[in-house]
């Protein structure tokens, strides 16, 4: 089956209808139908579907030593933000299961196995920590917090993983796993428009900016929107509104990225005064002290409003991912691959994180991107032509035929 049947297959799921974004949250009868959807596929092709203790897919193809060391990984995730675009995560998985079906095709042996890999809860769209299932094969999430997230209806981790047959009590590190592997190499849609003015379908990571999340709660009191003096109010969306546009001018003063996508009133009547405003902060900077600079500025403002208005204020450290600077040797060789081939991949540095970038502290990591001619991501604009994706999966299979022979 060719990139384009896979992705034919795999586009619907998970789609809503009204926004023509995706809705793949983990541990919902989407995510189910996209993992069955990996499962199907990989076993066509002959690979052998694992499921780790913290939910994440394996499909093993084992070279005919089926020895399992110095293994080399692709891959990616199928979760997906509130409306999403179909090209996060889903590009890599599909491109990796076509690139080894274009292998197969052509009679190669892997020397080393190769595996794909499908992580879970990439976005944190659900339990709002990014890139869970890496973090929690690293190490980098203790258990017993993962367990205790919540969504927001208020349905843990542990209770969405036990509905879907999940034994929870076993989540945590897998370091015979992560000692297996050689190398892990990510294809990814560009997220951002670097590649279309240099006229190249596919690019190389360089490294991924530092990035967080962190929670807002804004307490005030409720009232009555009618009757209520404006004097009197402890309206806690005034600090909240107020906090939008001081992250706003954070970001622009220090040369970074901050975000309020997230917000929820409570207890949300259109004719009431809140009494709480949760919001979440996305910030990125191309260093950890612009990264601290802009996220102290936003704080600072924050109290200082939320104190003007008789609201307090409480700010929480959902998630961080220092910076990431991908491995040079193996960046190397996948370039001198590609120019091999006459492919040119130029080498950029991106703002999204990613499952790669978790796994490059513990292991030789890499990225591909292929380009997105509008840049536009995290909406159902988002997109990259076929032509592109096919670039993309011959550079892939490059990759993995010069990895799975060394």
């Amino acid at each position: 089956m060719i990139f384009a049947e896979l992705w034919q297959e795999l586009e619907p799921l998970g789609r809503d209808p009204g926004t023509g974004g995706y809705r793949r949250y983990s541990w919902t009868p989407a995510d189910t139908q996209c993992r069955a959807w990996f499962t199907r596929q990989a076993e066509k092709l002959g690979l052998a579907v694992e499921a780790d203790n913290n939910g994440n897919l394996w499909a093993w193809w084992d070279p005919r030593s089926r020895s399992r060391t110095n293994v080399i990984v692709t891959g990616s995730h199928l979760d997906s933000v509130p409306d999403g675009g179909g090209y996060d995560g889903a590009l890599g998985v599909a491109a990796a299961l076509a690139a080894v079906e274009m292998l197969k095709d052509k009679d190669f042996y892997p020397e080393r196995a190769v595996v794909l890999a499908l992580f879970t809860e990439e976005e944190g769209a659900r339990f709002r920590v990014p890139c869970l299932g890496s973090r929690l094969m690293t190490g980098a999430v203790e258990p017993e917090s993962a367990r205790a997230l919540t969504d927001d209806d208020g349905v843990t981790l542990a209770a969405a993983m036990t509905a879907a047959g999940y034994d929870t009590s076993l989540l945590g590190p897998r370091e015979d796993l992560l000692g297996r592997v050689g190398a892990f190499v990510e294809l990814h849609v560009e997220q951002g428009r670097a590649l279309a003015p240099l006229g190249a379908a596919v690019g190389l990571a360089k490294g991924i900016w530092p990035h967080g999340r962190w929670r807002l709660d804004f307490r005030g009191r409720a009232d009555h929107a009618g009757t209520a003096r404006l004097a009197d109010r402890k309206d806690p969306m005034l600090p909240y509104a107020r906090t939008v546009l001081a992250a706003r001018r954070a970001a622009a003063d220090s040369g970074a990225l901050a975000t309020i996508g997230k917000v929820i009133a409570e207890p949300g009547g259109a004719n009431g005064v809140s009494s709480a405003v949760t919001a979440w902060l996305d910030a990125r900077a191309p260093d950890e002290a612009r990264l601290e600079k802009t996220v102290t500025a936003v704080r600072s403002a924050s109290m200082r409003y939320s104190a003007e208005c008789g609201v307090t204020l409480s700010v929480r450290q959902e998630s961080y991912t220092p910076p990431v600077h991908f491995d040079q040797g193996l960046r190397d060789q996948i370039e001198g691959v590609l120019a091999a081939a006459g492919m040119h991949a130029p080498v950029l540095s991106t703002g999204a994180g990613h499952d790669a970038g978790v796994l490059a502290a513990r292991v030789p990591t890499a990225m591909l991107f292929v380009r997105n001619p509008t840049g536009v991501s995290h909406s159902p604009a988002e997109h990259a032509d076929l032509a592109d994706c096919e670039a993309g999966v011959r550079a892939l299979a490059l990759v993995l035929e010069d990895l799975a022979c060394r």
